[in-house]
């Protein structure tokens, strides 16, 4: 990967989003001691806006003096400029659901144990859908990812992205100023899991730690309690398509028979093509629907 990134580019691109970034924001940066100097290092960090890669790399580079690699959608890549600057400065692509997928996981390894590079990875693999913008249960790359190299985790959470460009939406609002805060947390301690075979099970319960220590730094920042439990955005699809189908279902059972007491009701064409008399069923009136 090395031989891919372009120091001046990278010069480049310091000098001209660094500024943006101090005209836009109030920084306030907590834990910068926790982001190692050299050698490889994963950083595990929760996802709250399209603009969050930009403030990430700012503290990451001021903090620890690290070129951030991020893995990016492979999307992002399509652009012309940000593909051009991506390419010059290692970052990886990522396209989902293919074999590509691995490939990025071992651009990924390469980068972390031959080049020592600090890999920034969004555990949750997207934007959180949590209602309050917590961390979400995230996908087990991370833990794959940490466990494969032996390089150490260290947990990022900012909060304040969504206030400068809010997900899912392509309106910045730089004014006034927003205010931005991050804190790193020391190195997630994966002693537990490593040297063991990485089975689901495994990968489950180490992802699970990392996203623990990103919640609990995200809810020091904020002041307030996480949820018992994160987000499944899974479980939370799932749960609406049950809902709407047990919506179906009731509906159907308050309105059993409209169409066939209609066609019962509607007199019967007699030979002559006059209508016939009714029927005598026992129904009195207008006649019910019998379900």
């Amino acid at each position: 990967m090395k031989q891919r990134e372009s120091r001046w580019v990278k010069v480049v691109v310091a000098s001209i989003v660094r500024p943006i970034l101090t005209a836009m924001t109030k920084a306030e940066w907590k834990g910068q001691r926790n982001i190692p100097r050299e050698g490889g290092v994963i950083i595990a960090a929760n996802h709250l806006s399209w603009a969050d890669p930009l403030t990430i790399a700012h503290y990451l580079y001021v903090a620890g003096r690290r070129w951030p690699t991020f893995t990016a959608k492979e999307s992002v890549f399509r652009i012309p400029v940000v593909k051009a600057v991506a390419n010059s400065t290692g970052q990886i692509p990522v396209k989902r659901g293919s074999t590509d997928a691995v490939k990025a996981l071992q651009e990924a390894e390469k980068a972390l144990v031959e080049d020592g590079s600090s890999v920034i990875i969004y555990p949750e693999g997207t934007c959180t859908r949590d209602p309050d913008l917590w961390p979400m249960v995230a996908k087990t790359g991370v833990a794959r990812l940490a466990l494969s190299t032996g390089v150490p985790v260290v947990p990022l959470a900012h909060w304040g992205e969504q206030n400068l460009l809010r997900y899912g939406t392509k309106k910045l609002r730089p004014f006034p100023r927003k205010r931005v805060r991050f804190e790193a947390g020391p190195p997630v301690d994966l002693s537990a899991y490593r040297g063991q075979p990485m089975t689901a099970t495994v990968l489950r319960d180490a992802t699970a730690e990392i996203m623990r220590a990103i919640t609990g730094l995200q809810a020091e920042i904020r002041g307030e309690d996480p949820p018992a439990v994160p987000h499944d955005p899974k479980r939370a699809r799932q749960q609406e398509a049950e809902r709407k189908e047990e919506a179906e279902r009731t509906e159907q059972v308050e309105q059993p028979g409209e169409g066939r007491a209609e066609q019962r009701e509607r007199p019967v064409a007699g030979k002559n093509g006059a209508a016939a008399e009714p029927e005598e069923t026992g129904e009195t009136g207008h006649g019910t629907a019998r379900s």
